[in-house]
């Protein structure tokens, strides 16, 4: 028993390294009914579940199943009925998915739902007329319609059990001339579960004895097999059933009937009780169904009859167009992130089986992203290089799957990528060096010229400022003699210049962004002073 436990606590380990867990969960029970611990189960704190954007996705259009934010616990989304979802299936697993989209992670569950016994067998005829021949001896078999319970394993059918009425007779009843007449007897047929308390079906038979007919009906065939399209238009006939009878009258008119039949099924077929067609009334789907195996009775007017199988086999048709669900993505990107970046994780499937089931993945050209295989039928897209925000700043990456049938069919996704701004570039400067020529004995303040540097990248990171590197001139500080603004890069002259004791300046100006940390380049600038005849002569 120690060793069956440690076994299970390790299967259960495995399976939630692998991003695997299996729950169970009887059918029927309210909405928000506990599942299982995901959160303990996941070594996940219930902090991590709100921050990191945790959530459960169902396979298929409805939602199974759902997360409690508060306790981690995944709970029933709503009441989930087996026998509905997987009517004939004796193991009924409905696969749900957690998607860490903070991660770009997800971890498969499956849940068993197991049967209760919420069904009680029951009769497709509440009550049927039997007639057997008077010459009927001990031991001879009449067939009865079977029940049909929905529940599995115990709580489905078990057993039938056959009472009559203590007012009717088996015997023969001698008419007044002593001629034997016609009698009849009245049965109840019940059929019973083994579930706990056990639920019973009833049907009344009521049986009339006739006189002899010694044959019975004989099919042209014991088994009839037919193999059709999922397409094949309703209103077709899909096979014929054909039986004889060698007696007259109404002892050799032969009538047919479906005898084992479930309740889909007679919702599908319709056989024509007096010709043997079987005939389409409702749509088939490959995908709900691709086998029925249906019994048909011929039965004479003397009461004899036969019985045949009819098999019928339906192919898949590629009618279905692959579906491709989002389960999370980016809607921003920087444009420094790594090679191999996750952006989008994608469930891709396709209802179909075989060929036609089997989808291929691709993405559009012209896009630094690609697709990876994930697992099972999730992919992920991701970066195939660095981004340049300068370049591309936005991207729309279609996402196209088509299946593998003839013709394929296709569908796409498109997901909206946004690339934010890295300070990877530095202010460039309009022009390699600068210069400019001023009149001496100028105004102080006048406007000597204007540099211009800009920067490639967004917002505060695109934004210039400029300033001087300090210098000295005449052993004065450069910045006594000009000034740049910060703002527009316009340099003026701080006072009054001599060219008889300055003729030049040299000076850099610097531009630096406002990203974090700076970018900077600088440029240099050359001032000439130009003479003016200011001064007489000296003797």
């Amino acid at each position: 028993r120690q060793r069956a436990l440690l076994w299970a606590v390790l299967m259960a380990a495995w399976e939630a390294a692998w991003g695997q867990l299996r729950y169970s969960v009887p059918e029927e029970m309210p909405k928000g009914s506990f599942v299982g611990d995901v959160a303990k189960d996941l070594g996940l704190q219930l902090l991590e579940i709100h921050d990191r954007g945790i959530r459960v996705v169902s396979e298929g259009r409805t939602q199974y199943f759902a997360l409690h934010a508060k306790t981690g616990h995944l709970v029933t989304a709503e009441r989930i009925d087996r026998e509905q979802l997987c009517e004939s299936v004796q193991q009924c697993v409905l696969r749900c998915e957690l998607i860490v989209e903070g991660e770009m992670k997800f971890y498969e569950i499956d849940v068993e739902i197991t049967d209760i016994n919420d069904n009680a067998p029951s009769f497709k005829e509440i009550e049927l007329e039997e007639s057997i021949s008077e010459l009927s001896v001990p031991g001879a078999r009449f067939p009865l319609p079977r029940a049909h319970d929905p529940d599995s394993g115990r709580n489905s059918l078990q057993s039938y059990e056959l009472s009559g009425d203590e007012h009717f007779s088996l015997a023969v009843q001698a008419g007044p001339g002593g001629d034997p007449e016609a009698g009849f007897h009245v049965l109840v047929l019940g059929a019973s579960d083994g579930g706990d308390p056990a639920r019973t079906g009833t049907s009344r038979i009521r049986v009339t004895v006739l006189d002899v007919n010694d044959n019975a009906p004989e099919f042209s065939q014991s088994e009839y097999t037919v193999g059709l399209p999922e397409d094949v238009s309703v209103g077709s006939t899909l096979v014929t059933v054909t039986a004889t009878d060698a007696d007259d009258g109404l002892n050799g008119h032969v009538k047919y009937s479906l005898k084992a039949i479930t309740e889909k099924a007679s919702n599908i077929f319709h056989l024509d009780a007096e010709s043997g067609a079987i005939r389409l009334v409702r749509s088939l789907d490959f995908e709900e169904s691709a086998y029925y195996e249906l019994e048909v009775q011929a039965r004479d007017g003397g009461g004899n009859y036969n019985i045949a199988k009819v098999m019928i086999a339906v192919t898949d048709v590629n009618d279905n167009v692959p579906e491709i669900s989002v389960r999370s993505a980016l809607s921003e990107i920087l444009e420094d992130a790594p090679s191999g970046t996750v952006v989008a994780l994608l469930h891709v499937q396709d209802r179909d089986s075989g060929a036609n089931g089997q989808v291929r993945c691709s993405l559009d050209g012209g896009v630094p992203f690609q697709l990876q295989s994930s697992h099972s039928s999730y992919y992920s897209v991701v970066t195939a290089r660095e981004l340049d925000r300068e370049q591309v700043s936005e991207y729309n990456v279609t996402v196209r799957a088509a299946d593998g049938g003839t013709p394929p069919l296709q569908s796409s996704a498109v997901l909206a990528l946004r690339v934010l701004d890295v300070n990877d570039n530095a202010p460039v400067f309009a022009q390699e060096r600068y210069s400019a020529r001023l009149a001496e004995n100028n105004l102080a303040g006048a406007l000597v010229l204007t540099v211009l540097a800009t920067d490639a990248d967004w917002g505060q990171n695109a934004r210039v400022r400029y300033r001087l590197s300090e210098g000295r001139v005449r052993g004065a500080p450069l910045s006594s003699y000009v000034s740049v603004q910060a703002e527009t890069g316009a340099l003026y002259a701080l006072r009054s210049l001599d060219y008889e004791e300055v003729r030049e300046l040299w000076l850099w100006v610097l531009a630096e962004d406002g990203g974090a940390p700076a970018l900077s380049s600088n440029v240099s600038v050359r001032l000439l002073i130009v003479d003016e005849n200011d001064n007489a002569p000296q003797v």
